[in-house]
């Protein structure tokens, strides 16, 4: 995150009525413009003026569904200050931070979908490219994907010397350079046993209904807008907690990966995994 976009954030946070905004969605995720304006008892335009600032610093995301207009708590800028540069803040500054980190990613958010966006400093292509191509996702992610990409196709997921596949692993729409989206692996024994998930974890996955992921590419002058929707959990999901903890790491591990050429180090990039 360059300064000036950390600058946005804090003054963003400096207002109470925007932290109020950002409790309301921590508190029930997903919100239309006339459901925050209920439920804090504010009036329209101030909660449409605080919205764009929080928008603009890229606190919360949008998401059309129908005719209305959904926001999204957006973890990624407080992640990136926590784990990049929270050592240059007073202790009670720091404090602040990880609280905020921790209810923006923690199990209060009752809205069964997961929501982030981030900015990249490259082009769509690059960006489509490392979301497909296992020469890329091997170096921030872990996976490697066996499909050719097209809408319908299936897909094996090779990790850790384990390969799984499943009739339902499947790509669900490949808009090249716009959108890409595709279910969530099989929860398997074999996978378990790979990255150290235990018996009754494994139990609780395998239980709850395939997710899936989408990612929206949109490019934003110099940069490209990501952002990734994983939907299609039940509320109390143990998957849901799995992926809340491991996305923003994740997509810390991508942004670097494009904008450095160089993956993050081996340990937070197995904490992203």
């Amino acid at each position: 995150m360059e300064r000036n976009a950390m600058d946005e954030v804090f003054k963003a946070l400096a207002d109470p009525s925007r932290r109020r905004l950002l409790d309301s969605l921590n508190a029930r995720n997903g919100q239309s413009l006339r459901e925050l304006c209920a439920g804090l008892d504010m009036a329209r335009q101030s909660v449409s003026k605080h919205l764009a600032v929080l928008e603009a610093a890229n606190l919360i995301t949008t998401l059309r569904r129908g005719r209305e207009k959904l926001h999204y708590l957006n973890a990624v800028p407080i992640n990136a200050i926590a784990e990049r540069w929270i050592s240059q803040y007073d202790r009670e500054r720091a404090v602040a931070l990880a609280n905020l980190k921790t209810a923006l990613e923690g199990d209060t958010v009752t809205h069964p979908d997961f929501v982030y966006t981030t900015y990249i400093n490259t082009t769509a292509e690059r960006l489509w490219q490392a979301l497909t191509d296992p020469a890329y996702t091997r170096q921030y992610w872990g996976p490697a994907f066996e499909t050719d990409w097209a809408a319908g196709s299936a897909m094996v997921w090779e990790e850790f010397g384990v390969r799984t596949a499943d009739p339902q692993q499947v790509v669900l729409e490949a808009d090249p350079y716009c959108r890409l989206s595709y279910t969530w692996h099989t929860f398997t024994p074999e996978w378990a046993e790979a990255v150290g998930v235990d018996g009754q974890t494994l139990a609780q996955l395998a239980a709850e209904p395939r997710s899936k992921v989408t990612f929206e590419i949109e490019p934003r002058g110099p940069l490209v807008k990501l952002t990734v929707i994983h939907d299609g959990f039940e509320p109390g999901s143990t998957a849901l907690g799995m992926v809340r903890e491991g996305w923003p790491r994740l997509l810390s591990g991508l942004k670097t990966l494009l904008e450095t050429g160089e993956p993050l180090p081996a340990e937070a990039a197995g904490e992203a995994r």
